[in-house]
């Protein structure tokens, strides 16, 4: 069956159907990343966009769900090249058209996906429709379509707790904005029981709790529209407790601290992205998956220091801050299936919190 995807600037790629049947309507964005496509679909990150990967053959060793970063799919719809119909590997369970009906997402296989990506490139990220035929939805329909309050579709409802591996050394106050199971369990296998708690969550909540560090997730959307979650940040950033952001989380807290953000013209996706370390000069290969930065030259220079930057375009990736034991990171340390070149930072988070509790 034909499938289509036009573009809000006119551009048709013409496909076959792969996924559940229905049309979509959403951002289209890509990933370079040539691994992990289960983790890409179920990042929360992604809700309210359709992914392009660009690499060619997807769904090679099939349906893994332990490896899942959420319990369902995120993604409006999924865009690929061509996908394995026979997958093979000792741990999958379905191939990846099955899981894409089972899960309702549509999606276009067949299409140049590289055509496509130097669109998206030249012309910035941009709205499209994943349909029956091309002429399905007007231009004006597919312009007019806005990710609106993404957050509160992804953020847990009422507050979970994640207990640590082993023993309990720390409590940690999370504010899920959409996250990556992997956070949690990164911070549980270091001894942390994680008490995963609503975006909106407020400082009261967190004082009841009396964690030993607070962390803000990952999560979809633009940072300037959680008015609630920014408010909440200032309030409670100057407690001294250790403080750890990624992604989402750590444009939030630059807000809080009256730093700017903007949107990039098509985002950072993938697992292949350089970041420069400026305290020590060395470069690690990360994990992104994000669409907008903190703007480096808002930084106040007297509260806080540029930590890590994009060697690609130089923009922000990192900020620490220096009248509190507070940094947060725009890439993901947590990467599954990789780069693991920085999960120390979690290690860091650690050393924060027990630093803390033996000033106390």
């Amino acid at each position: 069956m034909k499938r289509y995807l036009v573009l809000e600037n006119g551009n048709v790629y013409e496909g076959e159907a792969m996924g559940a049947e229905g049309s979509v309507i959403s951002e289209i964005v890509f990933t370079t990343a040539m691994t992990a496509y289960l983790e890409t679909l179920t990042d929360p990150s992604y809700k309210g966009q359709a992914v392009v990967q660009t690499f060619p053959l997807i769904g090679n060793y099939g349906i893994i769900t332990p490896d899942m970063e959420s319990d369902k799919v995120n993604v409006s719809g999924y865009i690929v090249r061509e996908v394995c119909d026979l997958p093979s590997n000792f741990r999958c369970e379905t191939d990846l058209d099955s899981f894409l009906k089972e899960q309702g997402i549509p999606g276009i296989k067949g299409i140049d996906t590289r055509s496509l990506t130097k669109c998206l490139r030249e012309s910035g990220t941009m709205n499209g429709a994943i349909c029956s035929s091309p002429d399905e939805f007007s231009i004006d329909e597919i312009k007019a379509y806005k990710i609106v309050n993404p957050v509160e579709e992804v953020t847990t409802k009422e507050e979970q707790i994640v207990p640590a591996k082993d023993e309990v050394k720390f409590k940690v106050a999370m504010f899920d904005f959409g996250i990556k199971t992997n956070i949690s369990r990164e911070l549980a296998k270091r001894g942390c029981e994680v008490h995963l708690l609503p975006a909106d969550a407020t400082a009261a909540q967190i004082k009841e709790i009396n964690p030993d560090g607070i962390f803000l997730s990952n999560g979809p959307g633009d940072p300037e529209d959680n008015v609630k979650a920014i408010e909440t940040m200032k309030e409670i950033k100057d407690w001294g407790t250790p403080i750890m952001g990624i992604c989402l989380g750590h444009q939030i807290l630059a807000l809080a601290h009256g730093f700017r953000t903007s949107k990039l013209k098509y985002g950072h996706r993938g697992a292949n992205h350089p970041v420069k370390n400026l305290e020590t000069g060395r470069v690690y290969i990360t994990s992104q998956n994000h669409g907008y930065q903190v703007l480096s030259d808002s930084i106040d220079t007297k509260i806080a220091k540029e930590y890590f930057v994009n060697v690609n375009d130089g923009t922000n990736e990192g900020i620490k801050y220096l009248d509190k034991p507070a940094y947060s990171v725009q890439f993901h340390p947590e990467a599954c299936g990789g780069p693991k070149d920085t999960e120390f930072l979690f290690d860091t988070f650690i050393q924060m919190m027990e630093e803390k509790k033996r000033e106390n």
